[in-house]
């Protein structure tokens, strides 16, 4: 509601550049509720993807812990003994231990990549992402100006009435 809306079109520029992956990546970690405090954040969530990893269609902490062990390697089990594993149990190890996020769409967490924050501010959108491209001036010097101009127009009485119409 109180976001710029320079900086909302440079988030839809930025995100319209997204894959498809990053795109559903990008979803996930936003339902996670990381940095998407305000149009600042997304920008420099969408620009830091990398730092986040999304296994598409994992839903349950089965799904999970049977991708770790089956896929991903993460322990290694005697091929005897791989239909006495407790899944769910060792997926919701991981993901406790990770700090996931089961997201509509997969389950997604932070590898603690390092986050930089390229977006700033106003500063930091292209001139032709800008949708005003006037100097940005304080809202006291803003109001003044709005006064001065209220001051200088010519007093109701001595305006044309408009003809009356339909």
């Amino acid at each position: 509601e109180y976001e710029d809306i320079d900086e909302l079109n440079h988030l839809a520029c930025v995100v319209s550049e997204l894959s498809p992956d990053e795109l559903e990546k990008f979803e996930a970690v936003m339902d996670s509720g990381e940095y998407t405090g305000s149009a600042k954040d997304l920008i420099n969530l969408a620009q830091n993807l990398d730092s986040y990893e999304f296994y598409p269609d994992i839903d349950s902490e089965e799904a999970l812990g049977r991708m770790y062990v089956q896929e991903l390697d993460a322990i290694k089990v005697p091929e005897h003994l791989i239909d006495y594993i407790d899944y769910e149990a060792y997926g919701r190890d991981v993901r406790i231990n990770e700090g996931g996020h089961f997201a509509p769409g997969g389950y997604v967490f932070c590898n603690h990549g390092s986050f930089i924050e390229h977006y700033h501010g106003w500063e930091d959108i292209p001139d032709e992402q800008r949708v005003f491209s006037m100097p940005r001036v304080p809202i006291r010097e803003q109001m003044a100006a709005y006064q001065e101009m209220a001051d200088r127009a010519s007093p109701p009485a001595e305006r044309t009435a408009p003809k009356a119409g339909r």
